[in-house]
């Protein structure tokens, strides 16, 4: 009888916590006090990275076969829609719902156009057409899906060099790119503007520069056609963004020349490489990167304070880092260097992630309300460990934090 009195105590008890914790707020951690949410309204875009189609031609074999590199070391990293198929518009409506209903504006999807035939140089050819590789999660996958109205999308050219292609493509390459986005993407309806005008970044204009000889007047007349014909289109300019990266070396003097309109980031790393190995804590890289902001001192565009940047710069987000999943099953990861190899981020919690972006939007909300613009690393880069896609560890709780900081 005792038994059975124990057992309907337990259960009332279990019954009690479970009505308790669903009517009340959780209480926060000792060690995580509640994190200061400032009011407003900032765009959130988010880069997408799209390699991940059918499991035998994407990455998402390299995460099934990710191993820990070292004691404590979580991999590998299990995606909890499963090895979903970015190129199907169902896969992709997914996505988007996740994304429009936690916060989030904007994907900006990193878009690749070479010169025609460098399907021969780099291989994987079905995933090229023509100028076009890693194209169908936009056109098959977001473009098809029935819910697109829900979620922006924007564009970042990748025009770094891809094995033995080169990303410094002919000129005549870039002119029949411009015409393809303002016909294929600028004129949809779920395009990412800003006061009116496409949102186009370029990832390295270095590298843009060299199709022109790094002849400055030739590409600032390149672009300035590029804005010639997206005013044709109907639009009022071009809002051409430059990622730091590829800025580097008389940053200023190129983002006036060329005319960029604002700047920003693709991930933390870029400007303060991390100094440990094998492992970094991620508030210590995240106080790093927003120091260079107030400070300078970084590399790769953050030698100086943002504020000397002649246009705005939009502040980073990043998830975290982890690319070991790409060095495949390399037994010298500890004493090789150079990506994909190299020390990785820990720590990541959503809740120090949703510090961050707390931190982030404060000082955002000090800028002019058409300026009001912050991008994060990222939806998807799973093979870099920084990705919002709910995993089976951590499930939706860092898109919870986009939503609990940006709001719906």
């Amino acid at each position: 009888m005792k038994r059975y009195i124990f057992v309907f105590i337990a259960l009332l008890w279990s019954i009690t916590a479970v009505t308790c914790s669903k009517n009340n707020e959780p209480e926060p951690k000792p060690d995580e006090p509640p994190i200061d949410i400032p009011e407003g309204d900032v765009q959130v875009a988010v880069y997408y990275f799209p390699n991940w189609g059918p499991v035998f031609s994407s990455e998402w074999s390299k995460i099934k076969a990710a191993t820990p590199r070292f004691n404590g070391h979580q991999q590998p990293k299990v995606p909890m829609w499963g090895y979903t198929n970015e190129n199907d518009p169902v896969d992709m409506a997914q996505k988007i719902d996740a994304a429009a209903d936690n916060g989030i504006n904007a994907f900006i999807f990193d878009w690749y156009y070479y010169d025609e035939g460098s399907d021969l140089l780099a291989g994987r050819r079905d995933s090229w057409d023509g100028n076009k590789y890693l194209y169908m999660a936009l056109e098959n996958g977001f473009l098809k899906a029935a819910n697109n109205s829900k979620l922006k999308f924007s564009l970042m050219w990748c025009n770094h060099d891809l094995g033995g292609v080169k990303g410094a493509v002919k000129p005549e390459t870039f002119e029949g790119a411009m015409d393809y986005v303002i016909k294929k993407y600028f004129k949809h309806p779920s395009y990412w503007k800003i006061n009116g005008c496409p949102y186009f970044s370029i990832y390295q204009i270095n590298t843009f520069l060299k199709t022109y000889g790094n002849d400055y007047t030739k590409a600032a007349a390149a672009l300035e056609m590029f804005r010639t014909k997206v005013k044709a289109a109907g639009f009022p300019d071009l809002h051409l963004n430059g990622v730091l990266w590829g800025l580097s070396g008389d940053m200023n003097n190129k983002i006036t020349q060329l005319k960029l309109n604002s700047t920003t980031s693709y991930v933390w790393i870029h400007h303060n490489a991390l100094p440990n190995f094998p492992s970094n804590d991620y508030s210590k890289v995240a106080d790093t990167y927003f120091k260079s902001l107030e400070y300078g001192g970084a590399s790769n565009g953050l030698e100086a304070p943002v504020k000397l940047i002649p246009v705005p710069y939009q502040i980073n987000v990043s998830m975290g880092w982890d690319s070991s999943p790409r060095c495949g099953n390399a037994t010298d990861w500890m004493t090789r260097r150079g990506y994909p190899f190299g020390p990785i981020i820990v720590n990541n919690t959503p809740y120090l992630f949703k510090k961050y972006l707390a931190k982030a939007k404060a000082l955002t909300m000090a800028k002019p309300e058409n300026e009001r613009i912050i991008t994060i690393n990222s939806w998807n880069e799973w093979g870099e460990g920084s990705y919002l896609e709910p995993d089976m560890i951590n499930g939706m709780k860092y898109l919870e934090a986009v939503k609990d900081v940006y709001g719906n």
